[in-house]
């Protein structure tokens, strides 16, 4: 008899700052989808970036989490507590001869970025993608400013690769194609001096540890799938399904930002709200 795995999806917020509505469908979204599968909801608190994680923020993901009504897994898994196991993946990737040092500074990427060239894209998923100036350096590990994956050799050891996506705006198989990874992503940023690891090898490896079935997040992150998927791969991680839904936007269409401390969980609450008037203002 074949044992199947039971459906598990996660919210994984920052304690940066308050939760606000786009925050509140996603993790409704996703706590729905898991009762209605009969599955489990995971919580994980990503705070990689210790330099703006803060006690009484994630203090404040807990009760409006609460206060909504969604109940989760425990223990919750929280980044902070990980670190070993980012730098065993990254070790992993070195010795594959799929990173190298690079010691440019945003500057020097500004700078390249607007030299004379040939047009293509000036950003991706990773923000303004980098041109290749350390790529073929040897430059010292101490001389750092971040390490780089080298996306064109990442993607001949891994490709062919793809995921399932059943999102409103892509629906379906997705392959990943080594030259749009190439000139739309580029050699994408795993770890920095004073961070563990980027977003992308760590999520991708919490998800893994967790057991993560099903990744609902917002489409935003569509695009960066791609580097998640490839990492996957390289790593002999699963791949989970993925579930990008729409983002939550203000009346002027912009989407919400944790400095939009008036769309605040907390704030709507202390005005007198309940969890069925959120529901509502986000269309669930």
């Amino acid at each position: 008899m074949i044992e199947t795995v039971p459906f598990t999806t996660r919210f994984a917020p920052s304690p940066t700052g308050p939760l606000h509505l786009g925050h509140a469908y996603s993790a409704m979204l996703a706590h729905d989808m898991a009762q209605t599968a009969d599955g489990k909801f995971l919580l994980r608190i990503d705070d990689l970036d210790q330099s703006r994680a803060r006690d009484h923020w994630e203090t404040q993901i807990y009760d409006d989490l609460a206060w909504l009504g969604l109940k989760w897994e425990t223990p919750v898994r929280r980044q902070s507590d990980h670190f070993s196991d980012y730098d065993k993946a990254l070790h992993k990737l070195s010795e594959m001869d799929l990173t190298y040092v690079c010691t440019c500074t945003r500057r020097d990427i500004e700078a390249a970025a607007n030299a004379p060239q040939e047009g293509g894209p000036q950003f991706g998923p990773d923000g303004r993608i980098y041109p290749g100036t350390c790529r073929n350096a040897a430059h010292a590990f101490a001389d750092a400013k971040c390490i780089r994956l080298n996306m064109r050799v990442a993607c001949e050891h891994a490709i062919p690769a793809s995921f399932e996506e059943n999102g409103p705006d892509h629906h379906g198989k997705q392959a990943l194609d080594v030259e749009t990874m190439v000139s739309t992503i580029g050699d994408v940023v795993l770890a920095r001096p004073n961070m563990a690891a980027s977003y992308h090898l760590s999520v991708v490896l919490d998800d893994a540890a967790t057991g993560v079935t099903d990744i609902i997040r917002g489409a935003d992150l569509f695009e960066a799938t791609a580097i998640h998927v490839l990492l996957q791969k390289l790593l002999n991680l699963p791949t989970p399904r993925y579930n990008h839904h729409k983002l939550i936007r203000d009346e002027r269409g912009k989407r919400l930002a944790k400095r939009d401390d008036a769309r605040a969980i907390a704030k709507f609450r202390e005005d007198g709200a309940t969890p069925t008037d959120i529901r509502a203002m986000v269309g669930l």
